[in-house]
């Protein structure tokens, strides 16, 4: 388990200091895969160096497996990293080294002997599908075989954790999905706990359990990602979830009701439902669905027509239905 207890990060400038993390506490699970989530600048990939003290907060403690990390001298401190993988957007692969010889490299600093190295990294390339690649140059390679390695590499020390600082961002989006999956798999088949750092939504749609959400360096929302997705309750969750070209939303015509669909919700006909019911025209402005956990989830927004007694059927009906809706602003 991983226990971030009230940290706080600042950095020194020209004209005082930045505070990167404010107050952030948070609590990832053993084996679950946890996303944290926010637009440049919001202080996630501050926060994700914090957890294995790439850097050290101002303030605050970070425990993993029951250890203040915090407190803990430089070589105990290395001994726990081994421990935490981690993976970067950059890659970081070693460019005079084979894809081999890269998996080896974290073991060869650990202790371990060239024949057992060579074994592992073997195994490792084999689950990340890269046997052939073994004695390639990341030059070689292409962006997604490079953060397969990364992933290889990561996991040479058969850690505990696993951290992604926006660890697709670079790819394009059926290498991320890819990735993702292996990702997934890693989870399942070897327990590894992941934190993903990312600015995208669907990156967390797709793989995580649960999600915060950080804005101007503060955790603003935390959640499972179904919940968080259906009904966002902070600004910069409704913006991450909801489409940034706002323009298609600005029109002239009436009320806009927001509806959220659950699992059970989502496969039925709401929509025709309602039209017949009412005998109401409505516009669709938007709408999205996501699948978790086997059950579909998502939201629509409506806009009603300028004559408020028609709009006035939509909104008994939906009241009387039972469907979960908001008024869009």
């Amino acid at each position: 388990m991983i226990e971030i207890r009230h940290l706080s990060k600042s950095f020194p400038s020209k004209t005082g200091s930045v505070e990167a993390l404010r107050d952030v506490s948070l609590t990832i699970s053993d084996g679950e895969i946890f996303g944290i989530i926010g637009l440049s600048g919001a202080g996630k990939s501050t926060l994700v160096r914090c957890m294995n003290l790439l850097e050290r907060p101002t303030s605050g403690e970070v425990w993993v497996d029951g250890q203040n990390l915090t407190a803990l001298g430089r070589r105990e401190l290395l001994q726990v990293r081994r421990r935490i993988g981690m993976i970067f957007q950059g890659f970081n692969l070693l460019e005079q080294r084979t894809v081999l010889r890269n998996v080896c490299f974290p073991l060869e600093i650990s202790g371990i002997g060239r024949k057992d190295a060579i074994q592992r990294a073997e195994e490792l390339l084999a689950l990340v599908g890269l046997t052939d690649k073994a004695a390639a140059y990341p030059s070689q390679l292409s962006g997604g075989q490079k953060q397969r390695v990364a992933i290889a590499r990561a996991l040479a020390t058969n850690p505990r954790y696993l951290l992604c600082d926006e660890a697709t961002s670079a790819l394009d989006p059926n290498t991320t999905r890819s990735i993702l999956e292996l990702l997934r798999r890693i989870n399942a088949t070897l327990g590894v706990t992941i934190v993903v750092i990312t600015h995208e939504m669907k990156v967390i749609d797709q793989i995580c359990d649960r999600v915060a959400v950080i804005d101007h360096s503060r955790i603003a929302e935390e959640g499972r990602v179904s919940d968080v997705f259906t009904n966002p309750k902070s600004e910069i969750a409704r913006e991450l979830i909801l489409p940034k070209d706002r323009t298609a939303l600005d029109t002239t015509g009436g009320r806009r009701l927001r509806l959220i669909f659950n699992g059970e919700t989502a496969r039925k006909p709401v929509i025709a439902d309602m039209v017949l019911a009412c005998r109401v025209p409505v516009s669709i402005l938007f709408a999205d669905t996501k699948e978790f956990d086997g059950a579909i989830y998502g939201h629509m927004i409506l806009e009603l027509p300028t004559d408020s007694r028609e709009a006035e059927k939509i909104v008994s009906w939906l009241n009387a239905s039972g469907l979960t809706w908001k008024e869009e602003a």
